[in-house]
């Protein structure tokens, strides 16, 4: 048994973020913080109260030591399976707010990232198969020693609830988009959520019909597919026939960029509360709009009262 409420596996980076808008060629001054899908919502989370811990790979550098120190030191985020790779360097991802909605991210992750580095020994003594939550990004996929590690840690936890897929494709992970379908696909059976926007399932599922990618998640027998649809909000499909439209919250955005991860982290906190996973989804909502109006990720993620605030003020949504 553990008291381990949520282990996220995946992507970490020193993140650089430009204090003015427009392309790099324009940008004077940036503001360092950490990033990465699976650190961002391992933040989210333990921002909300949680226990989380975060299983990644750093460098043996000044940038290793700089993120590690801040998931402790400044988020509360357990790094027990943060481990050091001796020769690689840790990633830096610079954003680029052109536009603010959709930022460029410009990734520094050569000859290749820690973080792709993992290795069934940097496991041996994870709570695989007892943690609350298990979140896995697609990217853990896009190639060697990371997907068969990871592949070893879902047999693992055989599917147990929660094991939740982000599909958060990103095309610089992969040679094409076909081979990220091929590695994806087959992955789909061993988690019990799925969640993704409607690009992400073309890639997992062969369809950007939110309906028809439903459809075809809850074929390969997971418990909720949470298919998001930007402006139209997020669609929660369950295999007892239950679908529902969760409403967005609009704001003005001063950065795209962490408001899916806010959302995952809000999600976690609302199914390790016992909340149906419609009632999640509304809390990730209003948790990636605080987000969207704010310039970072990991150090903007939001507190309960945040979000409580948010929603009294704004309605359920």
């Amino acid at each position: 048994m553990t008291n381990l409420d949520v282990l996220t596996v995946g992507r970490i980076s020193a993140d650089l973020y430009p204090r003015e808008q427009g392309p790099m060629r324009d940008v004077r001054t940036l503001q360092k913080s950490v990033g990465g899908t699976a650190t961002n919502v391992a933040v989210a989370a333990a921002r909300l109260g949680h226990h989380v811990a975060l299983a990644t790979k750093v460098g043996d550098d000044a940038f290793g030591d700089d993120v590690r120190h801040a998931l402790t030191d400044r988020f509360g985020v357990d790094t027990t399976w943060v481990s050091t790779h001796p020769t690689l360097a840790t990633p830096l991802a610079f954003a680029e707010l052109n536009p603010v909605e959709e930022p460029n991210i410009i990734f520094y992750r050569a000859p290749r990232a820690p973080d792709m580095e993992l290795v069934p020994e940097d496991f041996a003594d994870a709570p695989i198969d007892a943690v609350r939550i298990l979140w896995i990004p697609a990217s853990r996929f896009s190639d060697e020693p990371s997907r068969s590690t990871v592949a070893g840690l879902l047999e693992r936890r055989a599917r147990r609830t929660h094991t939740i897929f982000d599909l958060d494709w990103r095309p610089h992970f992969w040679a094409s988009e076909a081979a990220g379908t091929e590695q994806i696909a087959p992955m789909l059976e061993h988690f019990t959520i799925v969640i993704g926007n409607r690009d992400e399932c073309r890639v997992a599922v062969g369809s950007d019909d939110p309906e028809t990618a439903a459809d075809r998640l809850l074929e390969v027998g997971v418990e909720a597919a949470i298919i998001k649809m930007g402006g139209d909000g997020v669609l929660v499909a369950q295999p007892d026939g239950t679908r529902e439209q969760v409403a967005p919250f609009p704001v003005e955005v001063v950065c795209g960029l962490g408001a899916g991860d806010a959302f995952g982290g809000a999600l976690c906190h609302g199914l390790l509360s016992g909340w149906s996973v419609a009632e999640s989804v509304r809390y990730g909502n209003a948790a990636g709009a605080i987000v969207a109006g704010r310039l970072l990720c990991a150090d903007d993620m939001p507190h309960v009262n945040e979000i409580d605030a948010f929603l009294a003020e704004r309605g359920a949504g």
